[in-house]
């Protein structure tokens, strides 16, 4: 896999993460899809293909959000698949803020191979839940990618015993609103990568881990007398303050983006999906449930933060088309400085008194 090279310096940056070892590494680990019979298996990905386009149009009538834009269909891949593809985004994603002028050292590509190994393992687990996802850094253009994990798709309503074509639909919703989030409002897929910049190039710094182990003792004495806990906690404890504000920023950002695409995935309504609110309730369910080991590992990842950001991005989206309606909140995508914060996210209100 080729690294992306910054034009403005004409280098390759150093890899945190030999992407290509991820991508092998979790295309070989990642378990096999549901049997499907092949008629079947060949509806289901047409169907997935063709909703999209279809999505796309009724989350356009919902947000106000797109008009003009082309409409373009999906693409519908295996699990494999998505794990090759979500390796090469993070390639370019990061890639895009690390420094190419340092000192990398002698053993940088041995520890590169060994995060690469780490992280395919992690893009493994992952790729046996993900349904879909919108790259803003995928593709051969580097101009976004919006994938369907079709297995997945399968393996999600056969559990929970819903309308495959109503389910297919309501996931489709979903993407194809965080697609019109990054094609639409033309500053954030650069906002986005700025601030996983300023995040991840404290970790390249040279005194990384001297300060990282100074910092930690008393990092550990705040979170101790907090009630945060879990692994956004732990993440938190090893940022500098710098890496803190733009932490939270993105927090921010992601669960603003989960939470509005929930949010309209639901609001689009039963006209197009009959049976929403039953799909809505035996996800929920889904999204809370797993056996022991599931459960852990989904802590450890993060997962389960990024459930609680669905809720609280749907909440603070809901609160805010209530009381301004769907322009009103559509003031958020104006400019970076129209993004609610971490505390608004949780207080709509104080989002409300700032910017209206």
């Amino acid at each position: 896999m080729v690294n992306s090279v910054d034009p403005q310096r004409g280098r390759k940056p150093k890899p945190l993460v030999d992407w290509s070892v991820a991508a092998s590494t979790g295309a070989y680990l990642v378990r096999s899809g549901p049997v499907v019979d092949p008629a079947e298996a060949e509806r289901v990905v047409t169907e997935l293909r063709d909703l999209t386009v279809a999505a796309e149009e009724h989350v356009r009538a919902l947000t106000g959000l797109g008009a003009g834009l082309p409409l373009l269909p999906g693409e519908v891949v295996d699990r494999p698949g998505w794990v090759r593809a979500a390796a090469s985004g993070l390639d370019r994603l990061t890639s895009r803020a690390l420094p190419d002028d340092g000192q990398a050292g002698m053993l940088a590509p041995l520890v590169a191979g060994s995060a690469g190994v780490q992280t395919g393992v992690v893009l493994a687990f992952l790729g046996t839940r993900v349904l879909g996802q919108y790259d803003p850094f995928g593709g051969d253009d580097h101009s976004g990618r919006l994938l369907l994990v079709a297995p997945n798709v399968v393996t999600a309503q056969r559990a929970m015993r819903v309308s495959g074509r109503d389910f297919r639909m309501w996931v489709c919703l979903h993407e194809c609103t965080h697609r019109l989030q990054f094609t639409a409002v033309d500053w954030l897929r650069d906002h986005f990568a700025s601030e996983v910049g300023r995040l991840i190039t404290g970790f390249t710094e040279s005194d990384g881990l001297s300060a990282l182990l100074s910092r930690l003792p008393d990092n550990v004495r705040k979170l101790r007398r907090t009630k945060e806990n879990g692994s956004l906690g732990f993440v938190e404890l090893v940022q500098t303050p710098r890496q803190r504000e733009a932490f939270d920023r993105l927090l921010a950002l992601s669960t603003l983006l989960e939470g509005h695409a929930d949010y309209v995935m639901d609001a689009v309504g039963p006209k197009v999906v009959p049976s929403v609110a039953t799909i809505r309730r035996r996800f929920t369910a889904r999204r809370r449930g797993g056996g022991p080991i599931d459960r852990l590992l989904r802590s450890l990842l993060g997962v389960d933060v990024k459930v609680k950001q669905y809720a609280l991005g749907s909440t603070f989206t809901r609160e805010v088309v209530a009381a301004v309606g769907m322009d009103g909140f559509n003031a958020v995508w104006t400019s970076p400085d129209t993004l609610p914060s971490r505390a608004e996210i949780k207080d709509p209100k104080a989002w409300l008194r700032r910017v209206h």
